[in-house]
């Protein structure tokens, strides 16, 4: 920790839709010092000329390579899949102090096997995954201050696991044929999207892909079974919407016989308690992405259906805050025991 509780940080990847937001959020946060705004091109750039929003006077975008990693305390790294592992493997012996919050998937799955079958990149760091932790705030709660390397969850996989999980937890809901209908705002595939999408009127029409193998499902898969002891069966089936931001989440389940919607409600009323960011609508309130833009909350709404023991689990955030740099900040409020919304709305 640096001079008057501050802590020194770098922001490597600043210029794409989650690194600025990330910026947007640090430049406002009272316990940070931002050192350092990194990428590859650009260089030599004000940060407000890639986003308006941003009005504090910050550093120029610079090279990796310029940072003086020793006056650092943590390093955000929001880079494409396969990128902060090489950088973390070159640096995480030789600055002991320092801490990384990685926003891309590589530190997310567990066994480098099924990273690289998801991902088709064979992982370079492989001896640190195991000194990396997975943490969504509300369901990690604590964070080992010996951990160095916290991997920030998947937007999808947020949106799913906060409803899920405690629903799974307290035998609510059965565990099988559990199916999963995302909904995002094309920000989440990046700013190559028109290369990762090919499909006609693109920013003005609704589009289902990867019904099969969408690369969130082992993350969703290895979680869910981590924090529950259960195997649980779902399909899961994204959608790209004509939006930029916002995700929301369809979760079609079969309660457990006798258990309604105002007790699966109730339940997750008790589970987040303490979250400030966790909001639990009326039973059978409709819900959309709206509420949640531009902030770090999740909102949630049980919805009873005419089926029997059927039921629907919405669920919305913000893919670039609660999705992406909102939880990173708060994991890093969690690191350094800062209250858990400093810095966020």
């Amino acid at each position: 920790m640096s001079a008057y509780n501050k802590i020194n940080i770098a922001v490597i990847g600043a210029t794409g839709y989650t690194g600025l937001d990330l910026i947007l959020m640090l430049s406002k946060h009272p316990k940070v010092r931002i050192k350092y705004l990194c990428a590859t091109k650009n260089l030599g750039k004000k940060i407000n000329y890639f986003d308006k929003r941003i009005k504090k006077k910050l550093p120029k975008i610079s090279s990796v390579n310029k940072i003086n990693w020793n006056i650092l305390d943590v390093i955000f790294l929001s880079l494409p899949n396969g990128e902060a592992q090489k950088l973390i493997n070159k640096i995480y012996k030789k600055n002991k102090k320092l801490k990384f919050i990685d926003l891309s998937a590589d530190f997310r799955i567990i066994n480098p096997k099924i990273y690289e079958k998801n991902y088709k990149i064979k992982h370079k760091a492989t001896n640190l995954i195991k000194h990396s932790l997975y943490s969504i705030p509300e369901l990690n709660k604590k964070i080992d201050k010996k951990i160095r390397i916290i991997s920030n969850p998947g937007c999808y996989p947020t949106s799913v696991q906060i409803p899920l999980i405690p629903l799974i937890k307290n035998n609510l809901i059965k565990n099988q044929n559990i199916t999963i209908d995302s909904k995002s705002g094309y920000s989440g595939a990046g700013k190559n999207l028109e290369k990762k999408f090919k499909h006609k009127n693109l920013y003005s029409s609704t589009f289902a892909y990867s019904t099969k193998n969408h690369r969130h499902i082992c993350e969703m898969e290895q979680q869910l079974y981590k924090l529950t002891k259960k195997k649980i069966e779902f399909s899961f089936n994204p959608h790209l919407l004509p939006t930029f931001r916002g995700i929301l989440t369809s979760i079609y389940v079969n309660t457990k016989k006798g258990k309604s919607g105002s007790l699966l409600r109730n339940s997750l009323i008790r589970f987040y308690k303490k979250s400030k960011f966790i909001k639990v609508l009326k039973l059978n309130s409709p819900l959309g992405s709206g509420n949640v833009l531009n902030t770090n909350n999740c909102e949630i709404s049980i919805c009873e259906t005419k089926i029997k023991n059927k039921l629907i689990i919405l669920s919305a955030i913000d893919n670039l805050v609660k999705g992406a740099s909102g939880q990173a900040i708060q994991n890093m409020n969690m690191l350094y025991n800062f209250p858990d919304h400093l810095g966020l709305k």
